[in-house]
């Protein structure tokens, strides 16, 4: 057994890879999905003794920082996960893929028709993500009396609701999903308003996409918090480990007390007082600001609030005398009126969050930009982000 690098376009003919994927599903041919046009993965040496006997999908991680790590994803694994979320939806369904086929969440858009029995219609991405691109593919896309469905990302989530005839045929889907990075609250309220089924997912490569929905763990899935709020993840779902990385696999995939296998994740959580996940963030995102700690969601959240601003990240940066300072890359609401030309002044922003947010998690450093660097489907690029304030620095 061998792992074949296989291409997967974009359009209509990544429809093309669904034989493949499906006699991968079926076990003993397993794939590694990459972006046709661009390099194939660089797979470390291996045989088929030393891989898992069910191995069906090898597939690259794209978290917000590090190398990318190769999670091999077996048959029950995928097939736990499809089962789980149509369990949790209103059953097996027609989708409509919005993301690249070779990341997890479009991935599982294609193995979840397969397993239903319905081939996917898709939106053409090689022009970008518009609202009258995916008004003019939800407006092709055949009618059925099965359920429809339609996995989003924040960002083309909150381009949809900004269109009134987008938002419109959003409203039609029986569930979307939206995942991939931090939601807003205010955008699931906004969508909601709108008729929108908006449903949240946390997951990752290594628990074959999302296993937490609305902060509920699927059917066959545990969520375990450390003492220090680190969120592991335990259940059928989870990736046999990373290819030919033995360190990194004992590293990520610990025994937990009990003697249960989990995915140790980067995050940090708490379960509310409905007991629910509620993901702070990245362990590695939290900014250290004279000698306390901030979570960038928090104060992330109370910028999408204030007028004008359509998106916000912030990350740490280095200050001497602060050791880092919490710094925030903004995008404009165009949809807002603004004074052309003028920069959103860091002493406005720091009063309008006064009493917001405590004092030493308000902004010291504010920069705008046209749109947020992203890393794989909808994450913040935050090294990115924080090369950016940098730059500005020198």
């Amino acid at each position: 057994m061998r792992i074949e690098p296989l291409a997967v376009p974009s359009g209509a003919a990544v429809l093309d890879v669904l034989p493949r994927l499906e006699l991968a599903l079926g076990g003993g041919h397993p794939v590694a999905p990459y972006a046709a046009g661009s390099p194939p993965p660089d797979l470390p040496p291996h045989d088929g003794e030393s891989l898992p006997s069910d191995l069906a999908v090898v597939v690259g991680t794209s978290g917000s920082t590090g190398a990318p790590k190769l999670a091999m994803l077996g048959t029950g694994a995928l097939r736990a996960s499809v089962d789980a979320t149509h369990g949790r939806l209103a059953g097996p369904g027609q989708w409509l893929l919005t993301m690249p086929g070779h990341h997890v969440a479009g991935l599982q858009v294609l193995l979840r028709s397969l397993v239903a029995g319905t081939t996917p219609h898709v939106m053409d991405l090689r022009a970008g993500f518009t609202p009258a691109a995916w008004t003019e593919a939800v407006d092709a896309a055949p009618r059925h009396d099965q359920p429809t469905y339609v996995s989003l990302v924040p960002t083309q989530l909150t381009r949809l609701l900004a269109d009134e005839g987008a938002s419109e045929r959003l409203a039609r889907f029986a569930a979307v999903l939206v995942g991939g990075a931090a939601t807003h609250p205010d955008l699931l309220a906004r969508a909601a308003d709108a008729g929108i089924h908006a449903v949240t997912t946390y997951g990752m490569s290594e628990t074959a996409g999302g296993c937490v929905y609305d902060g509920q763990p699927l059917d066959g899935t545990e969520v375990l918090l450390g003492q220090d709020g680190r969120i592991h993840l335990a259940g059928a779902t989870l990736a046999h480990g990373y290819l030919g990385d033995p360190t990194r696999t004992a590293a990520a995939f610990p025994p937990f007390p009990g003697s249960r296998r989990v995915f140790l994740t980067d995050d940090v959580g708490h379960l509310d007082d409905s007991g629910r996940l509620r993901v702070d963030g990245r362990i590695d995102d939290v900014v250290n600001t004279g000698g306390l700690k901030v979570s960038p969601r928090l104060v992330e959240e109370a910028v999408t609030r204030l007028d004008g601003v359509a998106e916000a990240v912030v990350v740490g940066v280095p200050d001497r005398d602060w050791g880092e300072v919490v710094a925030v890359a903004v995008v404009r609401d165009t949809a807002v009126a603004a004074v052309p030309g003028r920069p959103l002044a860091l002493s406005g922003l720091r009063d309008r969050l006064r009493g917001i947010l405590p004092d030493h998690a308000l902004p010291r450093a504010v920069l705008e930009v046209d749109a947020l660097p992203t890393r794989g489907p909808g994450k913040p690029d935050r090294a990115a982000i924080r090369t950016l304030f940098e730059t500005v620095g020198e």
